[in-house]
């Protein structure tokens, strides 16, 4: 079993690879049919999502640039 990696993309999706599930508000979880890598969206334009479709090229600026969170409080 692969450990859960999620990428953040440039201008684009988050990408999650490894053992996941996805579920909506009320727990149920996401048919992703075996696949063990998805995309979700970040950018809003999607007509499919959660999931990127790639409505985002063009439309959506972020440079992924990983940085420590403040402490907790």
């Amino acid at each position: 079993m692969m450990a859960t990696k999620i990428t953040v993309n440039n201008n684009g999706s988050l990408l999650i690879k490894g053992d996941f599930e996805i579920v909506d508000k009320h727990g149920n979880a996401y048919d992703l049919g075996g696949r063990e890598q998805v995309s979700l969206c970040r950018c809003g334009k999607s007509s499919n999502k959660p999931f990127c479709d790639g409505s985002h090229r063009g439309h959506f600026e972020h440079e992924a640039e990983a940085f420590a969170l403040p402490p907790k409080p």
